[in-house]
């Protein structure tokens, strides 16, 4: 048997977090002097004891470390684990696109965003639309836009999208992806449409999205001191993209803010 001291040694744990571990049920000691108090441990108990520290070092919840201990089949183990490394990635990734946001933000002195007005004609397209909740864009735009590559044989243009206001101020909102071409088929979701004609202030977003909304800030400053207020769905053109190339950097969107002149008071 071995002394709290011994195992915490042995275990890299600190006898402090063993003995919360014991309140909470989670790695019990093998026996419990009844009257001194003093806690035993089985040196059978070191790899289990590893295991924790290691899933805490994880940040996985003591809740969810209980629950892996006690499977029994190696699949689930391994599923549990997947599971939360999944949530741990995505918590990475958010806190990435957070600093690049920063990053631009905080330069001493940014680059004036270019924004232009253009008229721009109505259009037909191949397109898939639906109402999305904002944190489900991204993936029901990846399927949208499989389903118009599979079907389109000859698009006429850059592949885009029409996002509502609603998207962005409640969460959620109606979505239109599409792409421009002479002869829009009708299979699945994929159905024609037409773009309506438009007045946009169109802006140019370089890199990956990390970072858009800082862009999407510059547009809008650029619209309030140009005394233009936004109508109608935000457009954004996908120029160059993960489809065209693996390279981030390369990547060009094109921002473009359906505008109205605001007159004078």
């Amino acid at each position: 048997m071995l002394a709290i001291g011994e195992f915490s040694r042995l275990t890299h744990l600190s006898v402090r977090t063993l003995r919360r571990y014991h309140e909470a049920d989670l790695l019990v000691p093998a026996t419990v002097d009844p009257a001194t108090g003093y806690r035993y441990y089985d040196a059978r108990q070191i790899p289990t004891a590893q295991v924790i520290h290691r899933l805490r070092e994880l940040d996985v919840p003591l809740a969810d470390v209980r629950r892996i201990l006690a499977a029994t089949d190696p699949g689930a183990r391994a599923a549990m684990v997947a599971d939360h490394l999944g949530r741990l990635e995505s918590e990475l990734e958010r806190t990435r696109a957070a600093v690049v946001s920063l990053r631009r933000l905080l330069r001493p002195e940014p680059a004036p965003v270019h924004v232009e007005l253009r008229v721009v004609p109505g259009t037909t397209v191949a397109a898939v639309e639906g109402d999305v909740d904002l944190d489900d864009v991204l993936p029901w735009y990846a399927g949208a836009m499989a389903e118009l590559d599979a079907v389109v044989d000859e698009p006429t243009g850059a592949p885009g999208g029409l996002y509502d206001n609603s998207l962005f101020e409640v969460g959620h909102g109606h979505v239109l992806v599409h792409v421009p071409t002479e002869s829009p088929p009708r299979r699945g979701r994929v159905h024609p449409a037409t773009l309506p004609p438009v007045e946009l202030a169109v802006a140019t977003h370089a890199g990956e999205h990390d970072d858009i909304a800082v862009t999407y800030g510059e547009v809008g400053a650029w619209l309030v001191a140009n005394a233009l207020a936004v109508a109608g769905p935000i457009r954004e053109t996908y120029l160059v993209g993960p489809r065209d190339t693996a390279d981030p950097a390369g990547w060009r969107t094109e921002i473009g803010w359906p505008v109205f002149h605001v007159a004078p008071r």
